[in-house]
């Protein structure tokens, strides 16, 4: 027990901010790596099916992008008007991409598509400014991406994402 002298006065405010410390550096702590770094996403819809599935808790690293850049077949978030969709990077910025009898051409030359779910329809060559993606999802059948929306520009991509944390029967890194 502590015992005061008679001028001494206790501070309750300075009892409870520094108790209140920790926890405001948590928040903090949390805040900056929700904002940064990653968060949780969700997958919404059968687009990117085999690979995700509806339903599908992801990570969505911020920081990957922008550290080791965007690769082709990338698994991206895009932000498009006020949704967020997930979809896989097939052209990069400067390139043509075509889909013609059923097999995509990067700038002319046939790329192995190993991640269509099913058959595509066939579109005419669309030509990459400096700054933008095509993305597309698996499930091309169904996904709503690049075909419909346009390319996408490098500001509206969120980040990468490949990790599952839910449903924990599928938890880690997606398979190619």
């Amino acid at each position: 027990m502590i015992k005061l002298k008679k001028n001494d006065k206790i501070n309750p405010n300075k009892e409870v901010i520094s108790e209140a410390v920790p926890y405001l550096v948590i928040i903090l702590v949390v805040i900056i790596i929700r904002t940064f770094i990653a968060t949780p996403i969700k997958v919404n819809g059968p687009s990117m099916e085999t690979t995700l599935y509806d339903g599908n808790l992801m990570i969505l690293n911020k920081l990957g992008a922008k550290v080791n850049g965007l690769k082709r077949f990338d698994i991206v978030v895009v932000k498009t008007n006020k949704t967020y969709i997930i979809k896989r990077i097939i052209g990069l910025p400067g390139e043509s991409v075509a889909y013609i009898d059923g097999k995509l051409y990067i700038n002319e030359k046939v790329v192995e598509d190993k991640y269509a779910l099913s058959d595509m329809e066939d579109f005419e060559e669309v030509k990459l400014a400096g700054d933008e993606y095509f993305v597309m999802g698996d499930n091309r059948k169904v996904s709503q991406d690049s075909r419909a929306i346009g390319p996408v520009k490098k500001s509206q991509i969120l980040g990468k994402t490949n990790i599952i944390i839910y449903p924990f029967n599928k938890f880690g890194i997606v398979k190619d």
